[in-house]
């Protein structure tokens, strides 16, 4: 798939609102056998990506890449964890187009994965600033931003986890393709379709997308992350920022009224600390053939097995495979 359905649905879009293609969709959707639920599903978008890297963040920089070149950046500054997939996945494929990435890194719990990733920041190729926490990142920005600029171009900033509005478009393609599985009889449209939440993009842009569909689909998004207002309230103001965008750069929209709704359930003492539950249901997953983290994923489908959520149910995995 080459065009973007976003473009097919509104051709004007395509000269003002550039697009790379960097992953091959639709991605896969299957049953999730061997689990404590006999409705539950999976979108599977681990393979979404190219060179052994995939996840929910390639689907965000498809469309934020273009904006960094359309603005004749050379530089991007962007903010994550220690252990941010975020980060990585766009330093990656930021270099691929000639851009260099700084990232500002905030301290989180440290394990084997942060670790892990932490190394593979450091192999990148970005410049790493350990700001170590939220406040003292923000105070740091101006010197940021002076430190890397080059010449009279200012590095073009990204908030964490990619979720600016155009950012928001990655997912509002990714519930117009879940529509158009759901119209083939791919699978049963679902009741629930169950996220994590870091940045707010992912569910914000699936709650839009499946709108603009016509699905009745409500998306839940487990919050992982206790640092940024990610309340049902701030969701839903972010999918309107993403429709405003989408008018902005010459869409006629008719939006119905969104189905989303946040949790904190499942949160545990904070960004990046585990959880039993998560633990618990990892292993599930695991059974049913699924790779999860402990920090997103793991989180969102142990929601996902909630026994109380209506189903039928679909589990979004955001996860993709690290090389």
């Amino acid at each position: 798939m080459t065009t973007p359905l976003l473009h097919r649905r509104c051709p004007g879009l395509a000269r003002t609102l550039p697009f790379l293609r960097l992953g091959d969709g639709p991605t896969p959707v299957r049953e999730l056998t061997g689990t404590t639920r006999d409705d539950l599903w999976c979108k599977d978008e681990s393979g979404y990506g190219s060179g052994g890297w995939g996840g929910n963040k390639v689907r965000k920089l498809e469309w934020l890449l273009p904006e960094v070149r359309r603005h004749g950046a050379r530089t991007l500054l962007t903010v994550g964890a220690t252990g941010t997939n975020w980060g990585l996945a766009a330093t990656l494929y930021a270099r691929e187009l000639g851009i260099d990435t700084v990232l500002a890194l905030i301290d989180q719990p440290e394990d084997e994965h942060v670790r892990e990733q932490l190394r593979r920041l450091r192999l990148s190729g970005a410049t790493l600033h350990l700001t170590r926490g939220k406040w003292r990142t923000i105070a740091s920005a101006p010197w940021l931003f002076l430190r890397h600029t080059r010449g009279s171009r200012l590095p073009y900033y990204l908030p964490a986890g990619g979720s600016a509005p155009i950012g928001v478009l990655g997912y509002v393609e990714a519930g117009l393709e879940l529509g158009a599985q759901v119209a083939a009889g791919e699978l049963p449209e679902p009741r629930h379709v169950v996220t994590a939440v870091g940045s707010g993009g992912t569910a914000a842009g699936l709650a839009l997308g499946c709108a603009l569909a016509g699905l009745r689909s409500r998306v839940l998004g487990v919050v992982v992350n206790d640092t940024l207002p990610l309340a049902t309230s701030d969701l839903i103001r972010l999918a309107g920022r993403a429709a405003g965008v989408l008018r902005e750069r010459g869409a006629v929209l008719d939006v119905p009224p969104l189905r989303l709704a946040s949790t904190r359930d499942h949160l545990g003492g904070g960004y990046g600390h585990p959880t039993p539950g998560a633990t618990a249901a990892a292993g599930v997953a695991e059974g049913a053939g699924l790779r999860l983290d402990p920090v997103y994923t793991a989180k969102a489908f142990a929601a996902a097995l909630t026994p109380a959520l209506e189903g039928p149910v679909l589990f979004l995995n955001t996860y993709g495979p690290r090389e």
